[in-house]
């Protein structure tokens, strides 16, 4: 959806993706006819109940530990001693929503970004066409305009504790109704009159429950946990991918992959991950490649390579050979893969944090289909208080047709979001360990150490690359303990359990950037693992199609000599070795890891030397945040 794209907003209906083209793509909104009935209807009987005099939480007494106060015909204060010198506009019942905001409007730190703020406005409106909260139409209708003509209200970050909602902040919506507060406009912070004025709106006045209406709810919350959402689902296919690139220059073991395999353990999101890494892996001649095929990195020499086309490569290959006499109980084992070991390690099985994938990705994809359920409910529900239900004709008293209750409370929020805050550092971690494996000589299958020749001891390729993660993964779970198990009581008691859900949500969307981040970093590190695998393999192929054996011989690191023992079973070996090697096809990733890879070698080179990398990590961080890697839909 484009900015020119319009979303019909009846209070039912309003999805996550609906919110995403409002908040990031500017779409505008159009109120549905048959919810702004339902609206005036509810304003109407709110209207009536208070001209019978009618006693009303929040409409005609005070609020939280106020609600035993109920207005009077007139202000005492104009009784004070020497009078009232702050003459207020209006009524009282007016003048206690109006001062519900101004009064309420005082969270602190940075503002929320505009696509925050957008999804707030955005969320307010639509709960509020479910015409249960005595709004008029006039009112939300003033508060749509706003959204559509680019008023973006200044909303600090912090002051929600999650119940009576997110109070503090959409009191800093609502003020700018009013023609107080602060709002950007066009780009510009200026004063929430000024923005009115330029924008060709006016400012309001308050009537019945407005005040509470704007105020009670739990949009900062709905908001920054449905962009973490969305920012999250694009992050679980870049880990997937990251993975599959990673698991491609490993040239790594597909068993654990396996449908069968998954079919005995059918969480979805473990299912869908390994499913989603088979297709991401298709193609690939890397993966479950014999042992004996892949050699390991050798330092560079000018004598490495004898041909001119070779000459140009940075790095010399090499094997160490398995004497007859090495192998006994292992006899099964060399009957099946030739005795050379190069690169990749005799074992059956990767290590965990490849293994393991399906299984952990899984997890984290469920986490995140969880949290997506409660969202989608929360999009239409009715999050204020009190609730006004006037088509209750049965009703004997006004406490049946107006029912104090507890929607505002953020909890179900809050736990779905918590969930949600200890699966981010998991992902992210698993993500670091395949880093870390890359980069280490002791445990990268024959790739060179920290992914560089480093032939005059002066080069450090990838190493920092590492510790970057590693900082970002222990700054993510430090972050990750919930908030939502700390309820620190308000209103003097009257609001004596809060959900902290406003916290809990604000987390997760501030940490699904840093986890982009360690993202970023593994496949800027795999595409380099990866280059290096593919040109070893694809080297020792052309040096076996072109040389044969002889060739050969001079890249095995314990190769006996003519004469010796084992010398003429060493040959016919390596004979076998060669004609596998030469009848090989070309050595390369599966077509979607490649396809990435391309995306990031159109900005990013091959690191053959040590370069500046700032510029390159900010480049992959940044295309992992514009959903470069994100899978088709």
């Amino acid at each position: 959806m484009s900015r020119s794209d319009t979303i019909l907003l009846d209070g039912n209906s309003l999805t996550r993706a609906q919110l995403v083209a409002v908040a990031r793509h500017g779409a505008g909104v159009a109120l549905a006819p048959a919810g702004l009935r339902r609206v005036q209807r509810a304003a109407d009987f709110l209207a009536e109940k208070v001209s019978c005099g009618e006693p009303i939480y929040g409409v005609t007494t005070g609020f939280g530990s106020n609600a035993d106060k109920l207005l009077g015909a007139h202000r005492l204060r104009d009784e004070l001693p020497g009078g009232n010198p702050e003459k207020t506009e209006g009524t009282l019942l007016e003048e206690l929503q109006h001062n519900l905001i101004i009064t309420h409007a005082v969270c602190v730190g940075k503002p929320f970004g505009e696509d925050v703020v957008r999804a707030m406005l955005l969320i307010r409106i639509n709960t509020l066409m479910r015409g249960h909260s005595g709004i008029r139409v006039s009112t939300l209708e003033a508060l749509a305009a706003m959204l559509n003509a680019g008023v973006v209200p200044v909303v600090p970050e912090k002051g929600s504790v999650g119940a009576s909602g997110d109070l503090a902040p959409l009191s800093h919506l609502a003020i700018v109704l009013l023609g107080g507060g602060e709002a950007f406009y066009q780009g510009e912070r200026v004063s929430g009159a000024e923005a009115l004025k330029r924008a060709g709106l006016t400012p309001i006045r308050l009537s019945f429950k407005e005040g509470l209406a704007l105020n009670n709810g739990t949009a900062q919350m709905l908001a920054t946990a449905a962009l973490a959402l969305d920012a999250l689902e694009q992050l679980l296919d870049t880990a997937d991918l990251a993975a599959a690139m990673t698991l491609d220059a490993f040239a790594g073991r597909s068993g654990a992959l396996r449908p069968e395999v998954h079919a005995l353990r059918p969480h979805p999101g473990q299912v869908e991950t390994a499913a989603q890494v088979r297709e991401l892996l298709a193609g690939s001649t890397l993966m479950d490649i014999p042992y004996h095929l892949v050699p390991r990195f050798k330092s560079w020499s000018a004598e490495a390579w004898s041909e001119a086309d070779d000459q140009a490569l940075s790095f010399d290959i090499c094997w160490d050979w398995v004497p007859a006499n090495q192998r006994h109980g292992r006899e099964a084992f060399y009957a099946r893969f030739l005795p050379f070991k190069g690169g990749k390690k005799h074992q059956p099985q990767d290590a965990y944090s490849l293994r393991c994938m399906p299984q952990v990705h899984g997890a984290v994809r469920d986490a995140w289909a969880q949290a997506c359920r409660v969202i989608d409910i929360e999009l239409n529900a009715v999050t204020d208080n009190p609730l006004i239900f006037p088509d209750n004709d049965d009703a004997r008293f006004i406490e049946e047709q107006v029912i104090s209750a507890g929607h505002f409370h953020g909890m179900p929020l809050a736990l779905a979001m918590c969930y949600v805050k200890a699966a981010l550092p998991v992902l992210a971690s698993i993500s670091e360990r395949r880093l870390n494996k890359l980069v280490d000589p002791a445990t990268n299958d024959g790739l060179p150490a920290f992914l560089t020749g480093n032939e005059d001891g002066t080069d450090s390729g990838f190493m920092i690359v590492q510790y970057t993660a590693a900082a970002l993964v222990n700054d993510l779970a430090t972050r990750a303990h919930p908030a939502s198990v700390y309820s620190v009581p308000t209103s003097a008691n009257a609001e004596d359990h809060v959900s902290m859900g406003a916290n809990e949500a604000r987390h997760v969307l501030e940490m699904t950037e840093d986890l982009g981040h360690v993202l970023a970093l593994e496949l800027y590190t795999a595409a380099q693992a990866l280059d290096y695998r593919q040109t070893m393999l694809n080297a020792a192929r052309r040096l076996a199609a072109r040389g044969g054996w002889q060739a050969l011989a001079g890249k095995i690191a314990n190769a006996p000599r003519e004469g010796q023992p084992h010398y003429a079973q060493f040959v016919t070996e390596l004979q076998q070795l060669a004609a596998a090697l030469a009848a090989a096809g070309d050595f390369h990733a599966g077509s979607r890891v490649r396809e990435a890879h391309a995306i990031l070698r159109r900005y990013i080179g091959f690191m053959h030397r040590d370069r500046a990398m700032d510029a390159e990590v900010r480049c992959a961080c940044e295309l992992v945040r514009q959903g470069a890697f994100r899978r088709p839909h």
